[in-house]
């Protein structure tokens, strides 16, 4: 019954409009007047949560994001990838989820990957025969692989969360998060085949694709700075974040010589609002982790499931479809810091691999993006395109079902995302 109480009033706050910190913080200060009478040991909550090294990762990532974008990266990114496979029945749908793919390694944001690819891949695939419903399905889905591929927001808030290791995270998205765009460019070019009026454009030569290379090498040299560092051992994932933003910033003056200083400080403004959003989420889901702690609610979790008689899989597969259900409603975000503290010490009794369950728990999170009636996906591209909201939702259901397929291969081989890690010498 506390559970209850807690949710639906915590899922009422926000239904009203108010910010997700408020909403954590009123529901906690509700939770600690009832029980204690007072409010002694927020202070202490919010500043052990926030006195973490590691939470360096998130504005560092963000800027990194931030000047990549602002110096025109997605352009080069999208024509390499349309002059290379943008000629085969179906490949402008593979290059737009190719450009995905490589703007969310360097991204690390679902809504920045949609908009960016969005505003130069639906006119043309629209232009060489795609049904509009085709093409805006495809992007929206193809932004959300932001949340899976590294560098990932969620999954640095999920390993603050949990006390999860991020390099370990990082890796252990890239083989799912590759699986789903392979699932996803299959799907294209499976759906091309059906539609007669789908042009291919002709194929640009080798000179073309050599010289796209060459303008989008940098971009695409991005993501193996960053990871390949954690994964070599060279830097740690705060040291990987200071090291990408400078490159991303050498790279923006030295080589896209567009990118002046005025551009360095709106990207740093840019960075600051969306930090200190990020930071009081964060204080606010301290408060309601140590309001539910003193009430005991992350036990009662516990004893519930253990009368229940749930294996380890089956409680997963409960926590899946709860979360899918909460996706509809609530911002990513908002899910992590809500769901993570109460089901985290059932998920250790049960010996729940956490680095394992934090992938599944971004797929989950992908499929809240592109479904109704809150999928932010869903609006960033209505807000491109001003294209019917249905139509958008219509286009990506395909891809919902697709994800879902993906989440029973990793449900059904947990080695998708455990291999790279602990190839990596994490979890020995």
């Amino acid at each position: 019954m506390t559970l209850i109480l807690v949710f639906a009033g915590l899922i009422l706050l926000l239904l009203t409009g108010i910010p997700i910190f408020a909403a954590l913080g009123l529901t906690a200060s509700a939770i600690l007047f009832i029980v204690e009478g007072d409010l002694d040991g927020l202070g202490d909550a919010v500043f052990t949560h926030l006195n973490k090294p590691i939470l360096s990762t998130i504005p560092l990532f963000v800027f990194m994001a931030q000047v990549m974008i602002r110096a025109k990266v997605i352009d080069d990114l999208y024509t390499f990838a349309h002059t290379v496979i943008g000629h085969i029945r179906g490949g402008l749908g593979v290059a737009t989820v190719l450009a995905c793919t490589i703007f969310a390694a360097i991204s690390g944001s679902s809504v920045a990957t949609a908009l960016s690819i969005g505003s130069s891949a639906i006119p043309q695939m629209q232009r060489f025969g795609y049904r509009e419903r085709d093409a805006l399905g495809v992007v929206a889905a193809g932004g959300t692989l932001g949340i899976l591929i590294p560098p990932s927001g969620p999954m640095i808030l999920y390993a603050i969360v949990s006390e999860a290791s991020i390099g370990a995270l990082f890796l252990a998205g890239i083989v799912p998060g590759l699986m789903l765009a392979l699932m996803f460019s299959a799907y294209c070019m499976i759906r091309a085949r059906g539609q007669s009026n789908m042009e291919a454009p002709d194929w640009a030569g080798w000179q073309a694709a050599r010289a796209a290379f060459r303008r989008s090498v940098w971009a695409l040299l991005a993501p193996p700075v960053v990871m390949g560092g954690i994964y070599l051992g060279v830097f740690t994932a705060s040291e990987a974040a200071a090291a990408g933003s400078l490159y991303a910033v050498l790279v923006a003056m030295l080589v896209y010589r567009g990118f002046g200083l005025r551009d360095l400080w709106a990207a740093a403004q840019s960075t600051m609002r969306t930090s200190m959003m990020v930071f009081m989420i964060i204080a606010g889901a301290a408060m309601f982790g140590h309001a539910i702690t003193l009430v005991r609610l992350p036990v009662g979790v516990t004893e519930a499931v253990a009368h229940l008689g749930l294996g380890p899989l089956g409680f997963v597969l409960v926590v899946m479809g709860l979360i899918f259900i909460l996706g509809m409603f609530l911002e990513s975000i908002a899910i992590i810091l809500i769901t993570t503290p109460i089901l985290l010490p059932t998920m250790m009794s049960l010996g729940i691999d956490p680095i394992w369950y934090g992938v599944l728990l971004m797929i989950n999170l992908e499929l809240a993006m592109i479904t109704p009636p809150v999928g932010m996906n869903l609006f960033v591209i209505k807000g491109i395109t001003d294209a019917p909201l249905s139509k958008i939702v219509r286009g990506a259901s395909p891809f919902v079902a697709i994800m879902i397929v993906g989440m029973g291969f990793l449900m059904a081989v947990p080695e998708l995302a455990t291999w790279l890690p602990t190839a990596a010498g994490f979890g020995r």
